[in-house]
């Protein structure tokens, strides 16, 4: 039997490689004659550079850069000379790993080294550039981003602001006219590892804030200042980005790419599972596996899991998932085509200890899906209830 492994990275702990390397391990286990297929994915978020590394002809390229809070970083890009296309990972600037927990501030987090990494990219030579937005520490709706660009951003007064999400409340005007030329000969696509709209009940504050910190009172401060900042764009770009489906990834850069740069955005999952030929890995499979750090109901909105399950559905191929942990919702991820979902923690764990063995853990958890599957697929019965019909 040919199985498929398709996993995206489990955040702080595996990389998709390394996760995929792990389940494989499981799985052999489990079917010793099987066809392993390992296609690592990714949604936009954390490990999009090392998983289209192994897919494009494409060299790294590192700079240092400003870090979410203002520290320099060093973050890298992929630039792929032979088509002047960059690939840049937001979370390699900005992304929550770059804090600790104690650290994390969205109020005062900026995506400015994201801008600073399109920059360079330009300097590069770069002509085409897919961004992928999962995995923020920001909630800045892309201002910072633009400052590094060359956009300006004015309080009534007309001083300039930071680009942070403490002062979208006072932005009273926009100014493009500083913008980087080079961005109006430059294609930019943003993959997005969630299709949530700007504001809302599902918007980026609501629903995302809280993962970086932010107390209920910030929550409602950063809703307000994200809907001033739709407001202003509206008024001075003509653009109405409230509703745009993944705004509200990186706590708004979604709609801040969109309204600044003219970027369109794109459901990342699927823009990757295509750049790394699922489709075709996918032929002849008779099980797919999936993984990932969190299941719950936001991973149908856009999460690789889901995007992975739906193409091996349309094929009629069933598909495992397992995580780190499972939370609410999981009944509706069955509708993606995930027909059922494991978590690798064989009991209470400790955080640390479980992100320490996630490797031995993902691959136990992994065999046994695996002698699951095969017990049901090439079990028979020999007998049946009086008046049933075998199959």
């Amino acid at each position: 039997m040919k199985i498929v492994i398709a996993p995206n990275a489990l955040k702080g702990s595996l990389s998709a490689r390394d996760a995929a390397a792990a389940m494989a391990a499981g799985a052999r286990r489990a079917d010793p004659g099987a066809e392993l297929v390992q296609v690592p994915v990714a949604d936009g978020g954390d490990g999009l550079l090392e998983v289209l590394a192994e897919t494009l002809p494409a060299e790294r390229v590192s700079r240092t850069v400003t870090g979410p809070l203002g520290e320099p970083v060093t973050a890298a890009f992929l630039y792929c000379p032979s088509r002047r296309l960059a690939v840049i990972e937001m979370a390699g600037a900005a992304g929550l790993a770059r804090l600790p927990r104690d650290r994390l501030d969205p109020l005062h987090a900026s995506t400015r080294g994201v801008g600073e990494l399109i920059r360079a990219a330009l300097d590069r030579g770069a002509q085409h550039i897919l961004i992928g937005v999962g995995g923020s520490a920001t909630h800045d709706g892309g201002t910072g981003l633009a400052c590094a660009l060359g956009a300006r951003f004015l309080d009534a007064a007309g001083n300039d602001l930071r680009g942070n999400g403490e002062s979208l409340l006072r932005i009273s005007r926009i100014d493009l006219s500083g913008l980087d030329t080079r961005l109006a000969r430059t294609v930019i696509e943003v993959i997005c590892d969630v299709d949530n709209p700007l504001l809302g009940e599902r918007g980026a504050a609501r629903v995302f804030a809280p993962q970086k910190g932010a107390t209920p009172e910030q929550v409602e401060s950063l809703e307000a200042g994200l809907a001033q900042l739709a407001r202003i764009i509206a008024q001075d770009l003509g653009r109405d980005v409230r509703d745009l489906p993944g705004a509200g990834a990186a706590g708004g850069l979604g709609a801040g790419l969109s309204a600044f740069l003219q970027a369109e955005l794109q459901p990342g999952a699927e823009r990757v599972l295509a750049l790394v030929g699922l489709k075709t890995a996918l032929a002849g499979a008779g099980l797919v596996l999936t993984a990932e750090g969190r299941l719950d109901e936001q991973t149908r909105h856009g999460k690789a899991p889901a995007a992975v399950a739906a193409q091996a559905r349309d094929l009629g191929i069933p598909c495992v998932a397992i995580a780190g942990s499972l939370g609410p919702g999981i009944s509706a991820l069955h509708d993606t085509g995930i027909v059922a979902a494991f978590s690798l923690c064989p009991g209470p764990l400790a955080l640390p200890e479980a992100l320490q063995q996630a490797g031995d853990l993902l691959a136990s958890s992994s065999e046994q899906a695996v002698r699951c599957f095969l017990a049901g697929h090439y079990t028979r019965p020999t007998h049946s209830p009086a008046g049933a019909e075998l199959p």
